[in-house]
């Protein structure tokens, strides 16, 4: 928790024992299914908690804002903004049930109302959000014609609507396409720890 509570002092009681509880109940539930990589679990709260986090850092969410993070696996980044956000809905949506099993499992248990989970393909979701956020799920050029519908129209927070994607390294050619429109937020002017140097928020208003 050293580091989570270093970059967001904010956090509230409820929020620092659920943000404890996320670094118990995904090693246990690793030990069981393998959802972040046997050499990575020692690093989950700067590797997963606080990258996810970053977002944060990017924009603030408003009350009844509806997110849907697509590719979760097991619940990044969606879970850790979860309980940053506790008015802001999440819709978790992933095509691997077994890491699925795992997201939902630790919502519940730390006591998350504002999550809700759907095992399947991105085809298969209905509905309407004000963004959409990846970790590393896929090509820009592959995602935007798959979530363009379902971005709502009408605008609720200090950025547009659209999408937000935690990615890391060069992403020149992945954007060049979108070049005139896609914001990069560097990761590394929010946290100084070695492991966000390449670190980049991807944003893209749709």
């Amino acid at each position: 928790m050293e580091y989570i509570l270093k970059y967001f002092p904010e956090l509230d009681e409820v929020q620092r024992q659920q943000m404890e509880q996320l670094m118990t109940l995904y090693p246990e539930w690793n030990d069981k299914i393998n959802v972040i990589s046997r050499k990575d679990i020692d690093n989950l709260e700067i590797h997963h908690i606080l990258h996810s986090l970053g977002i944060v850092k990017f924009v603030k969410f408003t009350p009844g804002t509806r997110v849907m993070d697509l590719g979760t696996g097991g619940g990044f980044p969606g879970i850790p903004l979860a309980i940053y956000y506790p008015e802001v809905n999440f819709h978790l949506v992933d095509r691997i049930g077994k890491k699925l099993k795992v997201a939902q499992d630790i919502a519940e248990r730390i006591g998350l109302k504002n999550v809700t989970i759907q095992h399947g393909d991105v085809k298969e979701v209905k509905g309407k959000f004000d963004f959409v956020v990846t970790r590393a799920v896929m090509d820009l050029g592959d995602l935007v014609p798959l979530v363009k519908r379902f971005i709502d129209n009408e605008d609720r927070n200090a950025v547009p609507n659209g999408l937000i994607c935690l990615k890391g390294g060069d992403l020149s050619g992945e954007v060049a396409k979108y070049k005139n429109q896609v914001l990069i937020d560097e990761l590394s002017s929010y946290f100084k720890e070695e492991f966000f140097k390449t670190k980049k928020v991807l944003y893209l208003p749709l």
